[in-house]
């Protein structure tokens, strides 16, 4: 076929385990829509480009001499360009558009000017952050939590899969920033647990990414109970419809700051690789999974149960594996997260859930065990290798039963 690179290491001569049969998945979708034409790439290196040069220091932004000192004591000088551009207006008060890619640090040019704001203003739930994800909902906790060290600002995090009876009574403590996913910040409204009548400040992170996963109604239907009277921060990589529907509904003659590149990843070798068919794949898997250069790999599968099978799969045959997916409470994703990137363990198995939103440094390579069904999603997954400069690779398999057996 013209689209082949076929990357698969050579099959064992003998003694290799015969394809495992299994019956067919019935909750299986149909195949990807993408031709395989697109998972390929040969590496380019990246253009050089001028650097930015910021206009500002972090201690020129007049933060709180504590805030000041914890952000000299973790090596925080230069800000990047949406930090530069995007804190100077949002301590002036003013509703900003924030176009940047993830990994630009978009968390440090909301949460320093909420941790300013909170000081001044002592109010009871007076921040209010969402996100698309659990996973991106914790690391604004983290964030935010440690660029507000030894300050007296307290933030709660609200996400689905978690014990609602702990966040409630986080809620009831009095925190000064929610930080959560739609779905559960309108369940904890719903339940009247949850009142924003005292938000100052509303933010709203990857906007593009929540709408594409249907949050739409939910965010408008947040939006509704918070003050006319706020200031609103909206960040997202890309302005579609929907963000925009939302910018015009929600904010004040905001001002947009654009700092989102083209995301093409173009600097990651980009392959497919052929099988029969999912034994087959699962076979080829482990062949490469052997190799000394796959340091840090995530691995992208379609459904919970095909995900959570495959790493069972891969510690058992000794490659000990991690998963994510939406079956997952919250603690065993996060422990799953946390020992994924310390190096404990150098494969991650996941679902579309960890294909954006988060920043793992160091994957040398992203394998789409399943393909996905949209390219965007396709653009996500690989984009969690090659980041900050490094070379990255991503291998897809695709399925073709016309394969001769070998």
């Amino acid at each position: 076929m013209s689209y082949q690179r076929n990357d698969a290491p050579r099959r064992r001569s003998s003694g290799a385990r015969a394809p495992h049969k299994r019956t067919t998945n019935r909750n299986r979708r149909g195949p990807s829509t993408i031709h395989p034409s697109k998972f390929i790439n040969k590496a380019i290196a990246p253009s050089e480009q001028t650097a930015y040069v910021p206009t500002h220091k972090f201690a020129d932004f007049g933060l709180h001499a504590q805030t000041a000192a914890t952000l000299a004591h973790l090596g925080f000088v230069l800000p990047t360009p949406i930090q530069d551009q995007c804190i100077p207006l949002a301590l002036e008060g003013k509703d900003v558009i924030g176009l940047a890619n993830t990994g630009t640090g978009k968390t440090a040019a909301f949460a320093l000017p909420v941790i300013e704001k909170t000081r001044v203003a002592r109010g009871i739930v007076s921040t209010l952050v969402l996100a698309p994800t659990r996973e991106l909902a914790q690391q604004i906790d983290v964030e935010l939590r440690r660029f507000a060290a030894g300050q007296k600002v307290y933030s709660a995090l609200v996400v689905g899969g978690a014990n609602i009876n702990n966040q409630i009574r986080q809620i009831k403590r009095g925190p000064h920033v929610i930080i959560g996913t739609p779905g559960r910040v309108k369940d904890l409204i719903n339940r009247r647990v949850l009142r924003l009548s005292q938000v100052t400040t509303f933010v709203l992170d990857e906007a593009d990414r929540m709408c594409d996963m249907g949050f739409v109604n939910d965010i408008r239907s947040i939006e509704a109970e918070l003050p006319k009277e706020r200031q609103t921060l909206c960040f997202s990589a890309t302005m579609t419809p929907n963000v925009q529907s939302i910018v015009e509904e929600f904010m004040i003659d905001p001002t947009t700051v654009a700092v989102a590149k083209n995301v093409t990843n173009d600097h990651i070798e980009q392959s497919v690789i052929e099988a029969r068919d999912k034994a087959h794949k699962a076979d080829l898997l482990e062949e490469l999974l052997v190799r000394e250069d796959y340091d840090k790999v995530i691995i992208f599968g379609e459904t919970k149960y095909g995900v959570q099978r495959l790493a069972d799969r891969l510690a058992k045959n000794d490659m000990p594996a991690v998963a994510i997916h939406g079956n997952k409470s919250q603690s065993q994703r996060e422990k799953a997260l946390r020992i994924f990137k310390n190096g404990d363990v150098r494969i991650l198995v996941a679902t579309d859930v960890a294909a954006r939103g988060l920043d793992i440094p160091n994957v040398s390579h992203v394998i789409n065990f399943d393909a996905p069904k949209q390219y965007d999603d396709y653009v996500h997954r690989i984009g969690r290798t090659g980041r900050a400069g490094n070379a990255g690779r991503a291998m897809t398999f695709v399925e073709n039963p016309r394969l001769s057996r070998q």
